[in-house]
């Protein structure tokens, strides 16, 4: 959809979608080239999965609250590398939605003489706002983080923003009271509706709350989970285990293919969705444990547990040492690695590869149209001796 292509008015300041200059045809052939530098030495890397609108896009959005030279409230997004604030009103890979009940906080933490904080003084109640949105059920969660557990004329603020917004179907107040650039804190508080979104992947409902790990782009996650389908080839005899399950996405998708399925995740309050997502999809043969993957699969190899597949989903870091030679002592037939960062997925393959595995399939899918990140799925099996 080149003809919608536009150049974001903030692209040079933010940082944020470092390719948005070029031609998403071209975006889709730079990531191509720079997956085959980095996996050729694995194998052949199948041609990109590009999106067929690569706009708005993005069901998770996120601002930061502060104030100009002339005491104006901004909202926006920190300059890459910096946390000098760059004013935001509409972001071409956000959810239209997002954007819109962003600018709303805004004019009414003015109306509400709300004060913004201030990273430097710890002075300021104001911190972030939060919005994720289900793109398949239209449910909307707004979260608004502050400092403190104190917050002036609460009850006001959220009814003027569902005046102006009935499309939000939950509300949440949490309290970062940490001198950190990290979003959310620990304590919160339900201020209107369940506490929690669901949305559609897969013809699975799954439960959203603020704090849970959920793919930003629904349209791409479906593309994304379909191949890690298709590339396991499942009999429905395999017992698999999902690794960095999260709120147990892959796994309960995969639970209509397989015998059996093991989720594992360090984040208690994903884990405890996954469960509730094994109930309200009525999945049975299905079990969530919290845990940290690698110790998780220690513990596994040291009982002399097997599993038949692995799918592994870890984060930008990729996987721990101790997690991929419990992986490889255990010896499962088949390894699907989904990978957000090529350069770790290249390293752990460099030691799967050395450990008895052999790489058998590689496509990238464009999930973060824009950016330079590229997720990649790869296929690999056991080598027979």
């Amino acid at each position: 959809m080149e003809e919608k292509r536009k150049i974001c008015p903030y692209q040079k300041k933010c940082g944020g979608c470092q390719l948005q200059r070029m031609p998403y045809k071209q975006q889709l052939i730079w990531k191509q080239k720079r997956e085959q530098e980095l996996l050729k030495p694995f194998g052949n890397v199948s041609p990109i999965i590009g999106m067929k609108d690569p706009w708005h896009y993005r069901n998770k959005a996120h601002a930061v609250f502060g104030y100009t030279r002339q005491k104006k409230i901004v909202s926006g997004f920190y300059q890459e590398g910096t946390h000098k604030i760059v004013p935001v009103d509409e972001c071409m890979i956000q959810s239209e939605t997002a954007d819109r009940i962003i600018g709303t906080v805004r004019e009414l933490l003015h109306s509400f003489k709300i004060k913004t904080y201030d990273e430097d003084t710890g002075y300021g109640l104001f911190r972030h706002v939060l919005v994720r949105t289900g793109f398949a059920s239209g449910q909307v969660m707004v979260v608004l983080v502050t400092g403190s557990p104190i917050f002036p004329s609460r009850n006001n603020f959220v009814k003027a923003l569902r005046d102006r917004h009935p499309e939000i179907t939950t509300i949440i107040h949490n309290i970062n009271d940490r001198q950190t650039s990290m979003i959310l804190g620990e304590k919160e508080h339900i201020l209107y509706g369940k506490g929690y979104i669901e949305d559609t992947l897969c013809g699975k409902v799954f439960r959203i709350s603020s704090k849970s790990f959920y793919q930003v782009n629904p349209v791409q996650t479906e593309v994304l989970y379909q191949k890690v389908i298709e590339l396991a080839k499942f009999s429905g005899t395999e017992t698999i285990l999902d690794a960095y399950c999260g709120i147990g996405t892959i796994g309960l998708i995969a639970s209509d293919c397989v015998k059996y399925v093991i989720g594992v995740e360090s984040n208690p309050a994903a884990v405890k969705d996954a469960v509730l997502n094994a109930k309200r999809n009525q999945t049975k043969n299905v079990r969530f444990y919290c845990q940290d993957a690698g110790k998780f699969l220690v513990e596994m190899a040291a009982a002399g547990e097997k599993t038949d597949v692995v799918i592994m989903d870890p984060p930008r870091e990729g996987s721990s040492r101790e997690f991929l030679d419990c992986l490889a002592l255990m010896g499962p037939e088949k390894i699907v690695y989904v990978s957000c960062n090529p350069e770790t997925l290249a390293r752990d393959l460099k030691i799967l590869t050395r450990k008895g595995y052999k790489v058998k399939k590689i496509v990238p899918i464009d999930m973060f149209a824009q950016t330079e990140h590229v997720e990649t799925v790869v296929l690999m099996s056991k080598v027979k001796e």
